[in-house]
């Protein structure tokens, strides 16, 4: 299982660990898509945004500020 492989025979995941950062290629959409994308994005998750907080996890936070307000002392 742990054998080495001839440089030639290298799997997709192991030469993707040894690519340098400089060799990636840059991704390469214009700015049209990009905009797009952000006003799809925007619109599927403005919903969720405009839902708030549910109340149970606001106050699980101010729990655990006010835990960690003690260890502070």
């Amino acid at each position: 299982m742990n054998e080495r492989k001839p440089a030639g025979q290298q799997t997709t995941m192991e030469t993707a660990a040894t690519r340098r950062k400089g060799d990636a290629k840059p991704a390469k959409l214009s700015r049209e898509v990009q905009a797009r994308l952000g006003q799809q994005l925007r619109a599927m998750y403005d919903e969720v945004v405009g839902q708030g907080v549910p109340d149970r996890f606001v106050d699980l936070l101010n729990r655990i500020d006010g835990n960690g307000n003690k260890d502070r002392r």
